[in-house]
C-alpha cells in the first residue's frame, strides 16, 4: 500500500505470461478450442454475389441442370425414387400409381373416344348428332362414376395400409387414372390385375 509502485510489464512480457499460461493454444482443436470471433466466422462464409468468372459459372449451372433432368428422366421410366419429382415421391404415392396402373380403368379411354365423337360429329344428320352427344354424355357420366369408385377404394386401401391417406394422394391416382396408360409418368411398373398388397 505504501510502498514503492511496481513497474508495469513491458508488452513483451505480457505476451511471453500469456503464452506459458495456455500452452499451444493456437493448436488446440474440437471442445477445447477458442471460439472464432465473429469477424473470422463471416470471412469465411463470404461467398461473392456475382461469381469471378460469370462463363464458369453459367456454364457449370446449365450442366447441373442438365444432369438433373437426367436423372429425373430416368427416374420417370424406372420408377427410381431419389430422383423422382416432389409430387410424384413418397410411399403413398407409389401405392396409389401401383394400384391405379394394375386395375382397368374407364378414364384412360375418354381421350380416344372423345376423338371419334369429334369425327364422328361430322356428319350432316341431325338424328346421328344427337345419339353421338347422348352417347358422349353417357360416357362423362360412366367416367365420372367409375373415377369415385376408385377413389373411394384407393382411400380405403390407403387407410388399411398406412393408417391415414396423405392429403392429395387420392386426387393424384385418379387423375393418372385418367391418362392412357403409356402416357403416364412415372411409367407403369405393374402389370394389369398385379395389385399393390
Amino acid at each position: 500500500m505504501f510502498g514503492r509502485k511496481k513497474e508495469a510489464p513491458s508488452p513483451q512480457e505480457t505476451v511471453d505470461q500469456q503464452a506459458q499460461a495456455v500452452p499451444e493454444r493456437d493448436q488446440m482443436t474440437g471442445k477445447g478450442a477458442p471460439t472464432p470471433k465473429r469477424k473470422a466466422q463471416e470471412a469465411a462464409r463470404k461467398r461473392p454475389l456475382v461469381p469471378n468468372d460469370r462463363k464458369a459459372a453459367r456454364a457449370a449451372s446449365r450442366d447441373a441442370q442438365r444432369e438433373e433432368r437426367i436423372r429425373m428422366r430416368q427416374a420417370m421410366d424406372t420408377g427410381d425414387e431419389r430422383h423422382l419429382p416432389f409430387r410424384d415421391k413418397g410411399p403413398q404415392k407409389r401405392f396409389v400409381r401401383d394400384f391405379v396402373d394394375a386395375r382397368w380403368v374407364l378414364g384412360e379411354f375418354l381421350i380416344v373416344f372423345a376423338l371419334i365423337f369429334v369425327v364422328l360429329s361430322f356428319i350432316r344428320d341431325l338424328n346421328v348428332q344427337a345419339i353421338i352427344l347422348v352417347g358422349f354424355w353417357i360416357l362423362l357420366a360412366c367416367v365420372a362414376i367409375d373415377a369415385f369408385i376408385l377413389g373411394r377404394q384407393l382411400k380405403k386401401r390407403l387407410v388399411a395400409k398406412f393408417g391415414e391417406s396423405e392429403r392429395g394422394a387420392v386426387w393424384y391416382g385418379v387423375m393418372r387414372g385418367l391418362q392412357l396408360r403409356r402416357m403416364r409418368l412415372p411409367k407403369p411398373q405393374v402389370k394389369r390385375g398385379q395389385y399393390p398388397s
